[in-house]
């Protein structure tokens, strides 16, 4: 190896650089370093806005939704002890979910209920973490009180009626009572107690909260609810918890995890994901490419050298290293500079946040989240593309017959 890396490492400086890279071989280190740089940017871009869309998600919604189908739940505290034995299970509270409309201070719109247990739903949902006003406490009413029972809404839902903490607003049901001129909607009145932000829209302009009791009363649900939502300690395995449940109790429930609900949604950020990697793999490509071209150039300058060297008793293998050095050489330095540059990248985002999204998204700024496996893969890619590059100039440099190099020397 000794004779084979001297030779190249030569070959790598210019005429009369005295140590200095040459322009050509510069221009592939830079092409590789921007490849492999944008390379680890963009997927790890990409990782932390799913990771966070997946919090998001996760904060205002369960892990995993059990249900039996077409049915209320009437024993569901004797269903939730089960569940909560089951390994892994960290929380569980039941829910009831309906749709109403809602008016208030300036106008009316349609919204998602959504009835919580206030003494388990912490156990479960991130709720808390998100009001910015008032306590799931003040959902249900004090025994003896008068008051209206309380409500809890949406930033942008609260915005669209014009109320705040304190005011009251009216809940309109069409799943009211039966009379000969048909059916009469149900109204309830219930008081604005707390106002929730989670970043994301959807759920902040449609979405509100009662007491597991008032939302019973107002949809006439008796003593049952509609399901009961779980949270598990490892979300990477609450498809297999999802499964547990349903074996437990039975083929009469349902337990969905937040996988398969939400299925379509990480489906496509994943796609997006792997076409931005083909796409930026392609850049590695084409510096790739690049080194083909300066090691080809190479070889028609170092012709006569070649010549020489076989002529000495240089093998054809020895030869071929020679190059196959010069280009993994470049492509080594282009990959730790790259990389270096990529993480480096990925920190100044991460601590400065300088890059601001615009209110369509459920985050401000752009989310990075570094991956070692990531980065390990687009680094053995990088060089493994780059020595792949060196295969063709190096053989043809092997080729080269000192017989016909040296005929008009």
């Amino acid at each position: 190896m000794g004779f084979e890396w001297f030779v190249s490492r030569r070959y790598l400086k210019a005429k009369r650089s005295k140590g200095f890279i040459s322009l050509i071989s510069l221009i592939s280190v830079a092409g590789v370093l921007v490849g492999v740089a944008a390379l680890i940017v963009v997927l790890a871009v990409m990782t932390g806005f799913t990771a966070e869309f997946r919090d998001k998600i996760l904060g205002i919604n369960s892990h995993i939704v059990v249900q039996r189908p077409g049915v209320e739940l009437s024993d569901y505290p004797d269903a939730a002890a089960r569940i909560a034995g089951i390994a892994g299970v960290t929380g569980v509270t039941p829910y009831i979910y309906g749709q109403a409309m809602i008016t208030g201070g300036v106008g009316g719109t349609g919204a998602i209920i959504r009835g919580v247990d206030p003494e388990t739903v912490n156990q479960v949902l991130k709720l808390t973490e998100y009001l910015e006003v008032g306590a799931l406490t003040d959902l249900a009413v004090p025994s003896g009180s008068r008051q209206a029972p309380g409500i809890i809404l949406g930033k942008d839902l609260a915005s669209h009626l014009g109320v705040l903490v304190g005011e009251r607003v009216k809940l309109i049901s069409a799943a009211g009572p039966l009379t000969p001129m048909g059916v009469l909607p149900k109204i309830k009145t219930v008081r604005v107690v707390g106002i929730f932000a989670s970043g994301m829209y959807e759920y902040d302009s449609s979405l509100a909260y009662l007491d597991l009791a008032t939302a019973r009363d107002f949809m006439d649900l008796g003593e049952t609810v509609h399901g009961l939502e779980v949270r598990v300690h490892d979300i990477n395995r609450a498809d297999r918890i999802a499964a547990q449940i349903n074996r437990e109790l039975g083929p009469t429930y349902s337990a969905r995890d937040w996988m398969n609900m939400n299925r379509n949604i990480f489906s496509a950020l994943a796609l997006e994901k792997a076409a931005l990697s083909v796409i930026m793999t392609l850049v590695v490509m084409v510096a790739a490419f690049n080194i083909v071209s300066t090691l080809i150039m190479v070889v028609m300058e170092k012709t006569k050298d070649i010549a020489i060297l076989k002529a000495m008793g240089a093998t054809n293998g020895s030869i071929m290293r020679i190059f196959m050095y010069e280009g993994l050489v470049i492509g080594l330095v282009g990959t730790g500079l790259g990389v270096a540059t990529g993480l480096s990248l990925c920190e100044i985002l991460s601590r400065y946040h300088f890059i601001e999204l615009p209110e369509i998204y459920p985050i401000s700024t752009l989310p990075v989240q570094v991956l070692p496996l990531d980065v390990s893969l687009i680094a053995g890619a990088a060089v493994l593309i780059t020595f792949a590059a060196t295969i063709y100039p190096s053989w043809r440099a092997a080729r080269i017959d000192p017989a016909v190099a040296l005929r008009y020397e």
